[in-house]
């Protein structure tokens, strides 16, 4: 179908990373996005008589798991069944250490490696040599953990709130994360596929730097390469709004799940399955990470979703958080106490310098 002159106009505009950032929401700063919503959070802070009402939301993890949260003790949380392989390392640790332990619990490469305390995709990294695995013990300064790669084709960020008491939950958010991958036409470099994708052309840069080689290979006709392996919106993946596909089995399943894991009520399951059908069984699946009260219903970033959508769902979602912190006070679970959120933020910030020291 030919293309209007408004629709070459937007295509050629949109080709200017800039323009494409400005006029798609998904791309703006995280406190641009979110300065009306902390007006929202001031109201639930005085309803709740709390500024930190949300530690209260999922007591057996530090601070709600607003900021700050161990992967590893949440991991300690969730039946071994559900999770990968995993193991904490501290940061004086050497190639052997990993590969030892790899070799003791039978794992093969790739693994990932990933901080302890992180956000956003930062320093996760997917590990395919020895190499590899040196080139990240030269950068990283902090506690991290290894874990088993797990090949499952669907990743998927699952979002699900169990109020107290509550036999059943609900499942409010389901997030497909589409991967930034290229299909070749034998002759093209990955380098200029990337190019003739308008998305992808706000990551190339990043591209460029972490995978030289990759950038340069040619796909053969029809073969898909997936540029980057970790699926984070800050890393070029896409996410896709899937929450039509729950169904009262996949509640069922995510019940039975949450309730074996100590006092969570509300988060986000990020996990990779070989299909929606073996996950409404609960099999063929694992848990990648669990993300509590900070957590966002990744959906709202499908492309195209208005920002009046979006903030609907991020401030039904933060209503929910606090209507469950404060059934769980009532129950008597306590909340941070002022002067012991502003100590716990004062060590997320000082982790924070730490980490951009690197």
């Amino acid at each position: 179908m030919r293309q209007s002159s408004w629709q070459l106009f937007k295509r050629k505009l949109f080709e200017v990373p800039f323009f494409m950032k400005l006029f798609h929401w998904e791309f703006w700063p995280f406190n641009v996005v979110y300065f009306p919503v902390f007006v929202y959070y001031a109201f639930l802070a005085v309803r709740a008589r709390s500024v930190f009402f949300f530690s209260a939301a999922n007591p057996t993890i530090e601070f709600g798991g607003m900021l700050g949260e161990s992967k590893g003790d949440i991991f300690n949380l969730i039946p071994e069944k559900y999770i990968p392989t995993t193991k904490c390392f501290p940061p004086s640790s050497s190639a052997t250490d990993i590969t030892s332990w790899m070799e003791a619990t039978g794992l093969a490469y790739p693994i990932l490696l990933k901080p302890d305390i992180g956000e956003r995709g930062w320093m996760v990294k997917k590990i395919d040599s020895l190499a590899d695995i040196e080139q990240y013990l030269r950068s990283v300064k902090v506690d991290f953990l290894a874990q088993a790669y797990v090949p499952y084709p669907i990743e998927l960020g699952l979002f699900y709130y169990r109020f107290p008491g509550a036999k059943k939950g609900r499942i409010s958010s389901i997030t497909r994360k589409g991967l930034m991958a290229v299909t070749g036409d034998g002759k093209t470099t990955v380098r200029s596929l990337l190019k003739s994708n308008l998305r992808a052309r706000l990551y190339i840069n990043d591209f460029e730097e972490k995978y030289p080689e990759k950038m340069n290979s040619v796909p053969g006709k029809g073969e898909t390469i997936e540029v980057e392996p970790i699926g984070n919106h800050c890393r070029g993946t896409t996410f896709l709004d899937d929450t039509g596909k729950v169904t009262e089995a996949l509640e069922a399943t995510f019940d039975q799940i949450a309730v074996s894991i100590p006092g969570f009520h509300f988060g986000r399951f990020d996990l990779r399955c070989q299909s929606y059908d073996e996950l409404e069984k609960g099999i063929n699946f694992k848990i990648l990470e669990l993300n509590g009260a900070g957590a966002e219903p990744g959906h709202i970033y499908h492309p195209g979703r208005s920002i009046w959508e979006g903030y609907r769902d991020i401030l039904h979602h933060l209503n929910v958080l606090c209507n469950i912190a404060i059934q769980n006070h009532r129950l008597g679970v306590p909340y941070t106490s002022f002067k012991e959120g502003l100590r716990f933020i004062k060590k997320v910030k000082a982790y924070n310098r730490l980490k951009e020291s690197e």
